[in-house]
């Protein structure tokens, strides 16, 4: 059972009764379950992994981002009635953060909150977790101060982990190490007798930096580029690429060597590209790279993919499918066959998308197959396969032999051609759910799309359940942004989008329209965001639309079809978010278009 405590008046009082609290595993479940945060199954699954990996539940919803950690911090809060905080970030100077060492706050995850004369507030994601309390004591009597702690949420404890990173001083102190002079590298001339040396430690380190800081700054891909006079490291973060280090020309073949080497592709080979990937445990959590090198004059350039579940695994709730396109897509997931398509256009979260599908479905009493190229996140009870084209191992072949691993649901990452279009309408026609993406400008689009790659009109109606359009647009920054009223031509787009809902919906939002901006802040580092949230249009089969394609399927009748569904448009969609405050307006007008 939990041992609950009386809720004291402050944080020192809390402290001093840390030994009376206690949370297992099993409790939490049961706890997130009577929250509603949580289902039986889930729980279930949740349990035997946790027994099975020595990992904690706790660890593994963090991970795989089934709840939003700011509700697990509340529930917790209110369980072991320990008080909330969230982190004020201004607050955090050097002289605070030097109070706890950078990798206690680390290991112990906990994280220092300010300090006034001789009490020093900290924030702990676990206050029941024995050794860190014993590490906060042993900080405070150390320092001789009274010690106060509050619950913090893991996302404000990652935020704090990146005001510590050491990422630029220590690439320095590393580069120092070297000895390097100027001339060595770059466009060498190779000498016969040159022979493979012994990898040196700083070079080691710069990679290994690297790539913590780049997981630390949620980063989905590291580019490592030789440019004429320097090697350029640049990470994308929500969609943009920025310059992180700028090292010595020298350094262009060693570096990528070791990335060649952790990757296991072949280091004497800088003719051709090579694709390898690794996984590596960092910040107690295993994460994926996808590694390609690419010859250039200059030398080999290196792009890291970073597969981070804790960033590419979310549920719908955190990708912003809410309201009657979440109830669309939860209505159609539960038929017993069909076909759900996703589309848009590369890098819109498609992927993304196709995995939260696959969690939602994934169940103990289903066999799940999927084809992925490639195969992104590893996900527990899914079997996954990566295709291979060079060795004639294509979505098309791939799908033949998934037909006869005894399906129930089947996932093709991408229908590409003919051959696979018609494959997977015929699996989604003979019992089985299939879940695939398709490239097309919006979800009109996809029927279009499906007759051009041959695939015989009468077959839609049954076939095709559902179609979801998505695009990736910047969630604004909570700490820093601010409303405004609109100018005078946006506000006749956000009339106009409006006009097109039922007054249940855009009855809430009254003239003048308010739209919001981020100017830039500590939290967001200045960028005025702080993520991407996707824009979703979601079109359903239905026997009106089924007639059309029979009869004369062009895109104009399936248009006027998607209307009368009353379908929420991307623009719509997009409207609606920046109204809310989640997103920029001018972003909306930009990235879609007006239907």
């Amino acid at each position: 059972m939990l041992n609950f405590v009386a809720k004291f008046s402050s944080p020192q009082d809390w402290l001093e009764n840390l030994d009376k609290i206690g949370m297992e595993g099993e409790e939490l479940l049961k706890e997130f379950q009577k929250g509603g945060l949580i289902n039986q199954d889930l729980a279930a699954k949740l349990k035997r992994e946790s027994y099975l990996s020595g990992r904690s539940v706790e660890e593994l919803i963090y991970e795989r981002r089934l709840v939003d950690d700011k509700k697990i911090a509340n529930l917790k809060s209110r369980l072991l009635k320990v008080p909330y905080q969230k982190i004020n970030f201004d607050a955090l100077n050097k002289k605070i953060l030097e109070l706890i060492p950078e990798e206690t706050a680390r290991v112990y995850k906990v994280a220092p909150l300010s300090k006034k004369d001789n009490l020093f507030l900290v924030g702990m994601v676990s206050p029941d977790d024995l050794k860190a309390q014993e590490a906060l004591k042993f900080i405070a009597r150390r320092n001789r101060l009274n010690l106060g702690v509050y619950l913090i949420s893991y996302s404000d404890w990652q935020d704090v982990l990146r005001i510590y990173s050491p990422y630029k001083g220590e690439i320095e102190s590393a580069v120092q190490a070297l000895n390097l002079k100027p001339g060595e590298g770059g466009r060498r001339v190779v000498r016969l007798e040159e022979g493979g040396g012994v990898e040196e430690a700083p070079i080691i380190r710069i990679v290994a930096d690297t790539l913590r800081e780049a997981v630390q700054a949620k980063a989905s891909d590291v580019h490592i580029e030789p440019q004429e006079n320097y090697l350029r490291i640049r990470f994308r973060i929500n969609g943009e690429l920025e310059e992180k280090a700028a090292l010595p020309v020298e350094l262009v073949q060693p570096i990528v060597s070791r990335v060649k080497v952790i990757s296991n592709l072949k280091i004497d080979e800088t003719r051709i590209p090579q694709d390898g990937r690794f996984r590596s445990r960092i910040f107690d959590r295993e994460i994926d790279f996808r590694v390609s090198t690419f010859p250039t004059p200059l030398g080999e350039k290196a792009a890291i993919r970073i597969l981070d579940p804790t960033t590419g695994l979310r549920t719908f709730d955190q990708m912003g499918l809410t309201g009657k396109n979440l109830e669309m897509v939860k209505t159609n997931m539960e038929k017993p066959f069909g076909m759900i398509l996703i589309t848009g256009p590369t890098g819109s979260g498609k992927t993304t998308t196709l995995y939260a599908l696959l969690q939602m479905l994934n169940k103990e009493n289903v066999n799940i197959v999927s084809l992925e190229d490639p195969v992104e996140y590893f996900v527990s009870g899914v079997n996954q396969s990566q295709v291979r084209p060079e060795i004639g191992y294509d979505f098309a072949s791939g799908l033949r032999q998934i037909l006869r691993q005894d399906p129930d649901i089947i996932m093709v990452g991408e229908i590409r051609d003919n051959e696979t279009a018609g494959l997977a309408i015929h699996a989604a026609l003979t019992g089985h759910i299939m879940l695939s993406t398709l490239h097309t400008n919006n979800a009109v689009g996809v029927i279009p799309r499906l007759i051009d790659m041959k695939v015989e009109p009468f077959l839609l109606p049954s076939a095709l359940n559902l179609m979801i359009s998505q695009r990736l647009v910047s969630l604004l920054c909570e700490t820093c942004k601010e409303a405004l009223e609109a100018p005078g031509d946006l506000q006749k787009i956000i009339k106009k989008a409006l006009s097109e809902l039922p007054v249940e919906l855009s009855g809430k939002y009254k003239e003048p329209y308010k739209i919001y901006h981020a100017p830039g802040c500590e939290k967001c580092r200045g960028r005025g965001f702080v993520d991407r949230i996707p824009l979703y249009e979601v079109f359903e089969m239905t026997s009106e639309l089924g007639e059309i394609i029979y009869a004369e399927p062009n895109a104009q009748k399936i248009l006027s079809e998607s209307k009368r569904q009353g379908m929420i448009s991307l623009r719509t969609d997009g409207v609606l978010k920046a109204l809310d405050g989640l997103i920029s307006i001018e972003e909306v007008v930009r990235e879609t278009e007006e239907v």
